[in-house]
């Protein structure tokens, strides 16, 4: 059941990373609408203002302690997929995902996550955190000093955005986590119960 608590997870994960790649399609249409009816719009193209979609899950499976292994395979693969999709070098946005899951693994957050208020401050603590871990790999490994300085200028608006979506994506997970939670009982409850040899007296 574990395995399919994990798999659950990992699929849900890679729609968030569909979302998060065309949220620039929403925001488009958002733009149009509110110009259709004469609402200035002038923020919505705010540099930086794309949430983090898959970090609230990572987060969630960290404060849920989640096994390491998997739980570090996962965001290792998200990651992997969302350096593949952007324009970031190979391999640091899965690092930085791995980092994250650790952290708020080790960090033992449960109780801090409980309400959605909390759920949005710790996603946008951990957005920031994010922000910071992509400065340094950035400033040591980059070869473009002007990348840094673009990421650093977004990471306000990034933060912000990503943690609004925090306690959606927070909700869908618990949701999931608790499906496959009841998954789980009602397999244990529904198997046999185990046939004792012909002739023997059962305790």
């Amino acid at each position: 059941m574990s395995t399919m608590r994990h798999t659950a997870m990992f699929g849900f994960g890679f729609v968030l990373l569909l979302a998060q790649e065309n949220f620039f399609r929403v925001t488009n249409v958002g733009v149009r609408v509110l110009e259709g009816l004469h609402v200035p719009a002038r923020y919505a193209h705010m540099p930086g203002l794309v949430p983090a979609l898959v970090l609230p899950l990572i987060l969630f499976m960290g404060v849920h302690e989640y096994s390491l292994a998997r739980g570090a395979g996962i965001s290792f693969v998200l990651g992997y997929v969302t350096d593949l999709w952007g324009i970031a070098p190979v391999g640091l946005y899965a690092f930085t995902y791995v980092a994250l899951f650790t952290l708020a693994r080790v960090a033992s957050l449960r109780l801090a996550a409980q309400t959605r208020w909390m759920q949005f401050l710790l996603t946008l603590a951990f957005t920031f955190v994010q922000s910071g871990i992509v400065l340094v790999l950035l400033a040591l490994f980059g070869k473009d000093t002007w990348v840094p300085r673009s990421v650093f200028a977004m990471a306000v608006p990034h933060a912000i955005i990503t943690a609004v979506t925090g306690p959606l994506v927070f909700r869908i997970a618990e949701r999931i986590h608790g499906g496959t939670e009841a998954a789980r009982a009602s397999g244990t409850a529904g198997q046999s119960p185990r046939k004792l040899p012909t002739g023997t007296a059962a305790p």
